[in-house]
């Protein structure tokens, strides 16, 4: 596999973890706009807003998903590291 393909495959899996994490994003926003709701309609504003559990637990998820699809690779890379240590022998 040369270099060029390997980049590519890398861009590819970097688009994929992208469109994941948006359509993750969407579905967290409408189940818990429905939750709300729910909350809304059945208890009052004035009640204990119970919606929050299930909001701040998955919004941990989707806070790591969005960590990993838009700022995973500097975080992550072998192939950066590898050239970090290259460049560092050679001196």
């Amino acid at each position: 596999m040369n270099n060029e393909q390997q980049k590519d495959d890398q861009l590819w899996q970097m688009a994929k973890a992208r469109v994941a994490f948006r359509w993750s994003f969407a579905s967290y926003f409408v189940v818990n706009a429905f939750l709300v709701c729910v909350w809304f309609f059945t208890s009052g504003p004035y009640y204990y807003f119970w919606p929050i559990w299930p909001m701040m637990g998955w919004g941990i998820g989707i806070a790591f998903q969005y960590f990993h699809a838009f700022h995973g690779n500097k975080f992550s890379s072998t192939q950066n590291e590898y050239e970090k240590l290259k460049r560092d022998q050679q001196k």
